[in-house]
């Protein structure tokens, strides 16, 4: 019983998580999308109401800027529904023996010339580099998808395997600690 009890604390961990990134999807898909209709109107606005050459190029970078927020929207959207259609099919399980896959909240340690530092990692379709503050702000995570490169090293390691990833320009070496 107490094992179905860490189980399930477990889960709610992680689906707390998922909320948390659900909602940073909705602000920006409703940012990008107040974004583009701002733009779009001032584009409008521009290319109706005067003749004069000036007002065209601005009204036609307006247009680009416009777009630009459309397809930063949609992205956010495509993004949205892929991390519904993972949570939907369920919270995976894993236990340290395991391999870690997608799902698998894991904790590390980073290593480089100026130190060390531990740092909780959420292997999720989508959201690299969303950090997610924990329940009642205790804490926080740092979602990681399988396409970036510390995700693509992550897929498939085990409890105790390193692994070392260039990030902003400095060589570390990253090592599994924990994984859940």
């Amino acid at each position: 019983m107490a094992r179905s009890r860490a189980l399930g604390g477990k889960l709610d961990i992680k689906r707390y998580f998922v909320e948390e990134l659900k909602r940073e999807y909705g602000e920006r898909i409703a940012s990008a999308g107040r974004a583009e209709s701002t733009t779009a109107e001032e584009a409008s606005r521009l290319q109706s109401g005067s003749s004069r050459r000036e007002d065209g190029k601005t009204a036609a970078m307006e247009g680009r800027l416009a777009s630009g927020h459309r397809r930063r929207r949609k992205q956010a959207v495509a993004e949205m529904e892929a991390l519904l259609d993972f949570a939907e099919r369920g919270m995976p399980v894993y236990r340290p023996k395991d391999r870690v896959g997608v799902g698998a909240l894991v904790d590390v340690q980073i290593e480089d010339e100026t130190g060390e530092e531990e740092r909780t990692l959420f292997l999720l379709p989508v959201g690299s580099g969303a950090e997610l503050t924990g329940p009642g702000g205790d804490g926080f995570v740092v979602v990681v998808a399988p396409k970036s490169p510390v995700g693509k090293a992550l897929m498939g390691a085990r409890v105790g395997d390193s692994f070392e990833i260039v990030v902003d320009g400095r060589d570390r070496e990253w090592t599994v600690l924990d994984l859940c």
